[in-house]
């Protein structure tokens, strides 16, 4: 029997994949269940549309990655924090506050676990702050510390 499967089912699929299982199992776990519904023509034509939608979401979010991803391109931003002598801070620089500082000088919005930081930013100076912005794209803030 094929069914088109509604959630991920471990050894048969992931959910949104027509796939052919036994008579018994399809009637007596997945549909009852709720895991995959009969693929009938009214469900195949709907398991179609449902795609074409996921790709359109899919390369609009692309889409955006890449406009945020240029945005970013050779942008420098500014953060202000106290420090003692030689550079060193009082704590570290947080991915919060290098957001807002993002959103205060440039507009951009992100979200703090955007942010890849190996380890915190404890100094003053120039640092590179990686971005990731979904779908394989990335950026880099060039930030910029200074001391109070």
């Amino acid at each position: 029997m094929k069914v088109i499967l509604l959630q991920d089912v471990k050894g048969s699929g992931k959910a949104g994949t027509l796939v052919e299982v036994s008579d018994g199992y399809a009637r007596n776990f997945l549909i009852p269940k709720k895991l995959a519904t009969e693929a009938t023509q009214k469900n195949l034509t709907d398991l179609k549309q449902q795609e074409a939608k996921r790709t359109k979401q899919r390369e609009r979010e692309i889409a955006e990655a890449r406009a945020v991803q240029e945005k970013l391109q050779g942008l420098t931003v500014k953060v202000v924090a106290k420090g003692g002598e030689g550079g060193r801070l009082f704590g570290s620089v947080t991915s919060k506050e290098i957001i807002e500082a993002l959103q205060q000088q440039h507009g951009i919005t992100l979200e703090k676990n955007k942010l890849l930081q190996d380890e915190p930013i404890k100094t003053c100076g120039t640092h590179a702050v990686k971005v990731k912005l979904g779908h394989e794209q990335h950026g880099i803030i060039n930030l910029i510390v200074t001391n109070n």
